[in-house]
């Protein structure tokens, strides 16, 4: 399919739920592996609180489709991580008939 440039290196992480020691779970984060992506920012928006402001920006995020059960094959739950930024995955579809590409509908926050 033309006009996708997949310029950007992602990396593709997923939650792992680990006890604690004291009854309680915390969260860790593993790579499963770094997929070529073309991302494209959506409308943002702000939220003020008491102490923080929360920037939050929807995205779109276009990667080589995998098939369904494979590792690389984004899902919603797991994100991406480019540097200190994070693009949490909330769905998948596919780009196109051929399903050579995935849309993964994302959203990062900041906050300011």
């Amino acid at each position: 399919m033309s006009g996708v440039r997949l310029n950007r290196p992602l990396v593709l992480e997923e939650a792992t739920r680990e006890s604690d020691g004291a009854g309680g779970v915390t969260l860790e984060w593993r790579p499963l592996g770094t997929l070529w992506a073309e991302v494209t920012a959506g409308t943002g928006a702000a939220r003020e609180g008491e102490a923080i402001t929360l920037a939050s920006v929807p995205w779109r995020i276009v990667v080589r489709a995998a098939p369904v059960g494979s590792p690389r094959r984004p899902r919603p739950e797991q994100r991406f991580r480019e540097g200190g930024r994070i693009f949490r995955i909330l769905a998948i579809a596919e780009r196109d008939p051929g399903a050579h590409y995935l849309t993964c509908f994302a959203r990062e926050e900041v906050v300011a």
